[in-house]
């Protein structure tokens, strides 16, 4: 039988496997049309769905879809550009004007097949009439630093956008649009993917300003008059554009659970997904976790060891130290303070995209042993947690986990293992 570590490893290799395009998208494309056939995304898995697109289209198909940096495959029909994520630059802009070019002369017959996954709401940068890409770069690394969901981010996002918040499929009218979407945030809600490019905005420019206002967050004036004059209002729900909108949700963190569940139970371990949409601050969700794996593992309560623990969603980090950041990272450390090295509790959590935070690593992984490990090289988790500096702490333990791009992205991935040593201790 594999260690807990391999175990903790195989379990999140197949979350990730679960929201392959390979497997996703052929299930979900769409009859051709008796016109045009158009291709067009964006998201860390755009150019890999763009790919399978390829594979299985039997008629013409032509498309542009942009990606992260590192995560363009090749292809030769659709073509693939690269630009900058979290914080949009001017590759993305240039993307985003191209894609709006190639759907603005489509008729009714046409199809728009819009592939759309997490991280398109920056790779999709191209600022409303009256911002430039600094004003939305500004606002952008604020958003990023001031603890604020992915959906309050988002809202502010598609008030200030030309595309997001239904802006891209109002511009493909009177072409039947088609998407597909990988969801990488809690709930699934299809206006906070990529911040809701092809479907209708219940949220307004006045919901956008409270936000700011909420974390302190006092944008350029430019940014000001966009959303205190109501021109940043996105596509409302009813309007006739987006009447023939098609949207497939084809993978989901629940889906990524359930395959890794699916993983433990074939190594004799019982299973508990605690929820896919878990959201507030890292060390905040670290510290509750470990209240609930403490309670298994002394109690036997509200489930017996050995068994593992599933979550996922997207928490935040609100950076006061000098550390990286990174969401998983984060909570980790603030796991590790509360079990305190406690026997028998391993854990792992990842991001399935393989960039946690802005660090090309996926996540790391908590030993009983971590701590004592760490004070042996003279760093103290709390001091870590303090500086939010989990990828300093786990890298110098060796215990980072590099994935590389994986070409999807169906949010974070917690997994706790409490094993029968844990059952033992507690007799």
């Amino acid at each position: 039988m594999l260690q807990p570590r391999g175990i903790l490893r195989s379990l999140f290799e197949a979350a990730i496997a679960a929201a392959d395009p390979a497997q996703c998208v052929p299930p979900n494309l769409p009859e051709p049309p008796r016109g045009r056939t158009i291709v067009i995304g964006a998201g860390k898995a755009a150019a890999s769905m763009a790919r399978v697109v390829e594979e299985r289209w039997a008629g013409d198909l032509s498309g542009l879809v942009v990606t992260r940096y590192g995560h363009a495959v090749l292809t030769s029909r659709i073509r693939v550009r690269e630009a900058a994520h979290p914080v949009p630059d001017m590759a993305g802009l240039e993307a985003a004007r191209e894609i709006i070019s190639l759907v603005s002369d489509l008729g009714p017959d046409d199809l728009v097949l819009c592939l759309i996954s997490g991280g398109g709401s920056a790779l999709l940068a191209l600022p409303i009439e009256g911002l430039t890409l600094a004003d939305k770069q500004e606002v952008n690394k604020a958003l990023l630093r001031s603890g604020a969901t992915i959906g309050e981010m988002n809202c502010v996002r598609r008030h200030l956008s030309a595309m997001k918040g239904g802006r891209l499929a109002a511009a493909c009218h009177p072409a039947k649009v088609v998407t597909l979407l990988i969801s990488d945030v809690p709930g699934d809600d299809p206006i906070n993917i990529a911040s809701g490019p092809t479907v209708p905005d219940p949220t307004t420019c006045e919901d956008a300003l409270e936000i700011l206002e909420r974390y302190g967050i006092k944008p350029a004036l430019a940014v000001l008059e966009v959303l205190t004059s109501g021109r940043g209002e996105s596509i409302k729900p009813g309007d006739a554009r987006l009447a023939q909108a098609d949207v497939r949700m084809i993978a989901t963190p629940q889906m990524a659970l359930e395959a890794a569940a699916r993983v433990a139970a074939k190594h004799g371990l019982a299973v508990h997904i605690l929820g896919d949409a878990i959201e507030g601050e890292a060390r905040d969700v670290g510290k509750v976790m470990a209240g609930t794996a403490l309670q298994v593992a002394r109690r036997g309560q509200p489930f017996t060891p050995p068994c593992v623990l599933l979550s996922g969603g997207e928490t935040t980090v609100t950076v006061r130290g000098q550390g990286r950041g990174g969401r998983n990272v984060e909570f980790l450390l603030s796991l590790a303070t509360t079990l305190d090295g406690h026997p028998g509790v391993h854990a792992l959590a990842g991001d399935t995209d393989g960039v946690d935070g802005l660090e090309e690593i996926a996540g790391a992984y908590l030993a009983p042993d971590s701590i004592a490990r760490a004070w042996t090289k003279g760093i103290g988790v709390k001091r870590s947690l303090a500086e939010n500096d989990g990828h300093g702490f786990f890298e110098a333990l060796g215990d980072g986990i590099v994935t590389g791009p994986t070409l999807t992205n169906v949010n974070d991935f917690r997994a706790m293992l409490i094993t029968e040593e844990a059952a033992i201790n507690a007799e």
